[in-house]
């Protein structure tokens, strides 16, 4: 289930938090609950993506990009992301999570985020976002304009430029394996 009481906390506690700029870094604290747990008593891998909401959306609120998508009935969402994970998470353990917005290009956002404990990162997110309008997707530059910011945004890192093409390389749509025989209510192509 997702985590609306933690989403709603943390949108109260930095509704009025001072702005920052949209490079700038945002820094929340958190704890791992049971309900956060794999099998294993630490943070699950696919609760982990969840809780990076936690930072991501409180940060655009702080830069000033939701109200600038809001005026403008926009709307984003992710559209691609890759995480690292280096270090466990355990039940009740306390961490810091630290979002930022590395740049853009002609169609994405591209915002990094990564889980600290005890000085050591945990695991680190590359995240690549769209704007979206009834229309299709909004230039990231369009949205900077409209938010009073540089459109052209910093040169991206090689590493994050170096993802963006080993992804572009990827098929789409996936090409299916041979299956096994499906249940005919599977909703697969065959």
């Amino acid at each position: 289930m997702y985590p609306i009481l933690r989403f709603a906390t943390e949108m109260l506690k930095y509704r009025n938090a001072p702005r920052i700029g949209v490079l700038e870094a945002h820094v929340t604290t958190h704890r791992c609950w049971p309900w956060d747990l794999d099998p294993w008593i630490e943070l699950n891998n696919g609760r982990t993506l969840t809780l990076y909401d936690l930072g991501r959306v409180p940060m655009a609120v702080r830069t000033g990009i939701i109200d600038t998508m809001r005026q403008n009935g926009w709307g984003i969402t992710v559209a691609g992301n890759s995480v690292r994970y280096r270090r466990r998470v355990r039940g009740f353990d306390r961490f810091t999570m630290v979002s930022r917005t590395l740049g853009w290009d002609a169609r994405f956002l591209y915002m990094e985020q990564s889980i600290w404990r005890k000085g050591e990162c945990c695991n680190h997110m590359l995240l690549r976002a769209a704007i979206t309008s009834d229309q299709g997707i909004v230039a990231p530059a369009r949205l900077m304009a409209a938010a009073g910011s540089d459109p052209q945004g910093p040169e991206l890192p090689g590493w994050v430029q170096a993802w963006i093409e080993a992804d572009a390389r990827r098929p789409w749509p996936p090409v299916l394996p041979p299956l096994a025989p499906a249940d005919p209510k599977d909703d697969l192509p065959v």
